[in-house]
């Protein structure tokens, strides 16, 4: 190696890795984003499947299901759009 060149070539070296060092931030954030986002899909699917199975046990034994809305429980958002949430119950439970 040239002598007469190793300071560019340092210079160079450092700018690589302070690109490098930014980009890592960058993706090392964005792999957390995404982290966060599967785990709330991954409970809101575990639940929709709870209650799935919940609503075929209910069919399989012959039970009717009664939806029972909590007014308590219905939540609007900031545009007045409002989700209830639902109770299900089956006979015996009543």
């Amino acid at each position: 190696m040239d002598p007469r060149y190793t300071a560019e070539i340092f210079k160079h070296l450092e700018m690589q890795n302070e690109l490098l060092l930014e980009s890592h931030s960058s993706v090392s954030h964005q792999l957390h984003k995404l982290q966060v986002e599967e785990e709330m899909l991954m409970r809101k699917f575990h639940e929709l499947m709870k209650a799935q199975a919940v609503n075929k046990k209910n069919e399989n034994n012959g039970n009717i299901s009664t939806a029972l809305v909590d007014p308590a429980c219905i939540e609007g958002d900031e545009t007045g759009n409002s989700a209830p949430s639902v109770l299900v119950m089956s006979k015996e439970q009543l």
